[in-house]
């Protein structure tokens, strides 16, 4: 005991010949000193729990993915207080990274992953479209070109894939003049519904934007569509509660 004193420098037993009574300190440490052994003694029954609608899981994806699947996980949520929802948005690359690094638990992306440390399953196909302002009746290649575009993080890819495959004058999204640019999933199309040009998003975005009288997304004779892809650590075990989100998430796509 008088070790265990010199240690925590303070005294804990008030001694009285060969008799002792707890010091103040003595009794905080007796109280605490409880609650530790009890939680000690439950450890090992603690650590094997593996509940499916408790604890926190961590996603990360580009916005157009979390327009569409956020508000399902939040519903998951609300049935299962436990269950703690931390969603980030970001584009592919960011994504790629914090799995690999084991920042988040899953991840939704528009490409594979070329990282050894990321495994991916494809669970979806998003359609990409093409978005002009309502006024606009048919976007042929010169009404795009006096319009302008609109561009954002994905903009680039996006134009090439849908409107490399159905305009053979395209080469570029550089070949427009570029009207504007916002990285804010949000308030890509914001310009596009005041008129101010055009531009290609995923259909979860385009389906999120409130003011949908003032867009118009035009029909192509190539349809185009990206694979959505779970990503997960490869070599990390997925908890009970994880499947629960993975499952929920896949029934939302």
């Amino acid at each position: 005991m008088r070790k265990l004193e010199e240690q925590l420098g303070t005294e804990l037993l008030v001694r009285q010949g060969k008799q002792f009574s707890l010091s103040g300190a003595g009794e905080r440490l007796y109280t605490e000193a409880q609650g530790i052994l009890f939680a000690l003694s439950n450890l090992e029954q603690t650590v094997g729990e593996d509940p499916p609608f408790a604890g926190s899981v961590r996603i990360m994806s580009p916005g157009s993915v979390g327009l569409k699947l956020y508000p399902h996980l939040l519903a998951l949520q609300s049935k299962h207080p436990k269950l703690v929802i931390d969603y980030r948005f970001a584009p592919n690359p960011d994504v790629e990274n914090a799995i690999a690094k084991s920042i988040v638990d899953l991840g939704f992306m528009t490409s594979k992953s070329t990282l050894s440390e990321v495994s991916c399953t494809p669970v979806a196909q998003e359609s990409l479209l093409l978005v002009t302002p309502a006024t606009v009746e048919e976007p042929d290649w010169d009404t795009l070109m006096a319009l302008g575009f609109i561009d954002h993080p994905d903009g680039s890819h996006h134009a090439s894939l849908l409107l490399g495959a159905n305009y053979p004058e395209f080469q570029h999204s550089n070949l427009f003049p570029r009207k504007g640019f916002s990285n804010q999933i949000g308030l890509i199309l914001e310009p596009v519904s005041m008129g101010l040009g055009f531009t290609v998003l995923p259909a979860h975005a385009v389906e999120a934007f409130e003011k949908s009288e003032h867009i118009k997304a035009h029909p192509l004779a190539n349809p185009v569509s990206e694979t959505l892809y779970l990503c997960v650590p490869r070599h990390r075990a997925l908890q009970a509660r994880m499947k629960t989100v993975i499952a929920e998430a896949k029934r939302g796509l």
